[in-house]
């Protein structure tokens, strides 16, 4: 699905570039070797300079030796984990990297209209739990003026979780209204109470970002920001 260039500018703004980001680590000794190696010579020195007359126990070595066993452990077990998250960081970029040029829905309640006033975005409606009546409408965010309302549920019930669905563009006389962002309200109930309804917003994938923790991070324009994985709800 793609839209023209006017439409996405004004919805998610001009394409950001991401800033590289690094950061510091003290220089602590942590490989186990030269852990090893250290209380090897920390220890034939001490037995080189016991005293003959109370000579160190032999719980002492075994206590010390397992301290450094200890030690050597957690560094492998860290390397392992380091070596696991790394894996699974990569494969999150290789599947963020699919998603480039593609359209999402995202937390937001915002529609565009392009130039020609055909081009609207798509939005989605986020159901906590079944629905019989599901009630959209369109607001000017500027005036507040209601522009547009309609039933999603005229053909029947919905059902719970995620769907997208599309405004025509036109008010309630049926003219076609001109080019802007347009505000998207939902309320949704099931035998007249109250269902979470909540609106979404279309968005357009830039390009792939690495977080400081090593995620990935989807560019979704300057409007937008970065967004991770967990916050797309559709891959339209």
């Amino acid at each position: 699905m793609s839209f023209d260039t006017s439409i996405m500018s004004q919805l998610n703004g001009t394409v950001s570039t991401p800033k590289s980001q690094t950061t510091g680590q003290g220089n602590i000794n942590t490989d186990p070797t030269q852990l090893s190696d250290q209380f090897l010579t920390l220890l034939v020195a001490q037995m080189k300079n016991q005293d003959p007359l109370n000579p160190t126990e032999n719980s002492e070595f075994t206590s010390q030796i397992a301290q450094i066993n200890t030690v050597s452990g957690i560094n492998d077990l860290n390397d392992t984990l380091n070596s696991i998250t790394g894996q699974i960081n990569t494969t999150q970029q290789l599947q963020a990297s699919a998603l480039v040029d593609k359209g999402v829905l995202v937390n937001g309640n915002q529609v565009a209209v392009g130039k020609d006033g055909e081009t609207v975005t798509p939005f989605g409606v986020d159901l906590a739990s079944d629905a019989d009546n599901v009630r959209v409408t369109i607001t000017d965010p500027g005036t507040g003026k209601v522009i547009d309302q309609y039933d999603l549920t005229e053909s029947g019930p919905m059902q719970a979780g995620i769907q997208s669905f599309y405004w025509d563009g036109t008010n309630s006389a049926g003219e076609k209204v001109g080019q802007g962002n347009y505000t998207v309200s939902v309320e949704a109930t099931s035998n007249g109470e109250e269902v979470s309804a909540a609106p979404l917003r279309y968005a357009l994938v830039n390009g792939v970002a690495r977080s400081e923790e090593g995620g990935a991070m989807l560019d979704l324009g300057p409007i937008l920001g970065q967004a991770s994985l967990s916050d797309i709800k559709q891959i339209l």
